[in-house]
């Protein structure tokens, strides 16, 4: 029998076409035995990872892989060997990007240059040494076109010290002088205004995975941890 190429064409765009149903039947039948196991996750959060059988659960920035009958869970970050790429970074990067979009700068204490060429979001202690360096060099951030955005992460927790500093601070009429003083070791009175964006900040640092501050995001989505002078810091963002 002699095939035309149109008719070659055809039939080879058929079996294509059949077998692309039949991995997307197959994966939709995966995703729904491991939604199944794991009732914590929505379909939001599942998906197939760059590595045959194994898929993907994102809560957050937070990753981990399962296979596809569900029985098996991988904590860890995927690799490209080819490439040497942390394929899992990528992946938290993007979604921290997408968390802070969420998050409005009103609900922030910002410092920032008149002319700003990069921003970073930082979760900050009131009582963290480092962080109180960090905030002293406060100009020399500006001065080098860098956005400082803060967040509270209180590392003690609730109900605690620290945290009541911070929540003080947002209350205060001038959150930023209110800031300045109290990383300088000052008190700030403040009346109680009512729910503050403390704990909203803290639960979202949990999610980033942050133990540690200050916590630096850059706009990247990069969590680079602990203090990075304003000259070190601008040259890394550049970079």
């Amino acid at each position: 029998m002699n095939l035309s190429s149109p008719v070659i064409c055809a039939l080879t765009a058929l079996f294509v076409s059949g077998s692309a149903l039949a991995d997307s039947r197959q994966q939709a039948d995966d995703m729904a035995r491991i939604l199944e196991g794991f009732p914590d996750i929505t379909a939001e959060d599942l998906r197939p990872s760059p590595m045959a059988g194994i898929y993907e659960i994102s809560l957050g920035s937070r990753m981990a892989y399962v296979s596809a009958d569900g029985k098996y869970l991988i904590q860890g970050d995927l690799y490209d060997v080819a490439t040497e790429e942390n394929l899992t970074e990528e992946r938290r990067k993007a979604a921290r990007v997408r968390s802070l979009e969420n998050l409005s700068e009103s609900s922030m204490i910002v410092f920032a240059p008149e002319k700003a060429t990069r921003s970073i979001t930082v979760f900050t202690d009131i009582d963290c040494g480092y962080c109180r360096k960090l905030h002293r060099d406060i100009d020399g951030y500006k001065a080098q076109g860098i956005a400082v955005r803060y967040l509270f992460f209180p590392r003690s927790g609730p109900e605690t010290s620290s945290w009541f500093k911070a929540e003080q601070v947002w209350c205060a009429e001038d959150r930023n002088s209110a800031l300045t003083t109290a990383k300088a070791g000052g008190t700030v009175e403040s009346e109680d205004c009512g729910t503050t964006p403390v704990a909203e900040h803290y639960n979202l640092g949990r999610t980033f995975g942050i133990r540690g501050t200050p916590a630096i995001i850059a706009d990247t989505g990069e969590l680079i941890p602990g203090y990075v002078s304003p000259t070190e810091l601008i040259s890394y963002l550049e970079e």
